[in-house]
């Protein structure tokens, strides 16, 4: 097992996979699931990146303090895990609230982010889900997890995907029924304790972006990601057909075919810089060692002309 250490103290559990020396791909998921809410993602990616899976505070293995927690530590958290690997940046992708967190992250800390890949999120409240989270956390704590998933289940996965999805609900956010009440409840209040100033934020990213959203999502609708993909330049937009909440395990295929050919197009870009900088470098070392090769006039030559 390999454990982080977050500034206060807490031990914070993540699993690599993929060969140490490829492009890392730090992955943060949503409110009350673990790492493997990402495994479909991992084994797609683990041939040419190197992926990096936490468990939030609250969720997996990692450990679950009683109180709020707050995005701003969370987002300090996957630093924590990025120190621990040996890791100076990587591409990152959230959903839900790993979203939300991933933006903190890439707005706190944009040294650490090459890439970011929001997917079913969102940079704001509305008022409706401010109402549905304090209500699920108030059904948490007072009937059980059982009881909040149930009511939590059909605003997480589409009515076509409900049957097929069934036995892997507890991968999915709030459905993980094995996780305790005031954990989920921790996490609760941290998204309700953010405010939407981060939104005016998003236009001074410079990260190539990639939303995602399902056109069955309504927990976070198509409009939470149109709003992102405005405000976040350059992002690119795009909308899975017939998928829900829970795109990455309802259309696992799709989502790993859409995140496979943007880190691709990430990593040849990013390339392509790189190459461009060391072309300027050389462009100016060779302007400099002509200068400093052109014969100097000795004194007496000048006044002798």
């Amino acid at each position: 097992m390999t454990w982080a250490r977050a500034t206060d103290g807490i031990r914070l559990h993540y699993e690599t996979i993929g060969r140490h020396g490829a492009p890392p791909v730090l992955m943060i998921q949503g409110l009350g699931t673990d790492k493997h809410g990402w495994d479909l993602q991992r084994l797609a990616l683990a041939p040419r990146y190197r992926t990096i899976a936490l468990d939030n505070r609250g969720a997996g293995r990692s450990d679950k303090p009683d109180g709020a927690y707050s995005l701003e530590q969370m987002a300090d958290d996957a630093v924590a895990v990025l120190d621990h690997a040996g890791i100076e940046s990587a591409h990152v992708v959230g959903a839900s609230m790993g979203g939300a967190i991933s933006q903190v992250l890439a707005l706190r800390y944009p040294e650490r982010v090459r890439s970011l890949t929001l997917a079913c999120t969102a940079c704001r409240h509305h008022p409706w889900r401010r109402e549905l989270l304090a209500e699920w956390a108030a059904m948490a704590t007072e009937q059980g997890m059982g009881a909040m998933s149930s009511d939590a289940a059909r605003w997480v996965i589409g009515p076509r995907s409900f049957r097929r999805i069934w036995p892997m609900l507890g991968w999915l956010g709030p459905l993980g029924l094995g996780r305790p009440a005031h954990a989920f409840v921790g996490q609760v209040r941290a998204i309700l304790a953010t405010d939407d100033s981060m939104a005016d934020e998003l236009s001074t990213l410079q990260v190539p972006t990639l939303v995602l959203v399902g056109n069955q999502d309504i927990l976070t609708p198509r409009g939470d990601s149109e709003e992102l993909a405005e405000r976040i330049p350059n992002a690119e937009l795009v909308v899975i057909s017939g998928a829900a909440h829970g795109l990455m395990v309802e259309h696992a295929s799709t989502f790993n075919r859409l995140l496979l050919d943007f880190l691709d197009r990430s990593i040849r870009a990013e390339k392509r810089q790189i190459a461009e900088v060391a072309e300027v470098a050389d462009v100016d070392a060779a302007s400099q060692v002509d200068t400093s090769d052109t014969p100097v006039a000795a004194p007496d030559a000048v006044a002798a002309s």
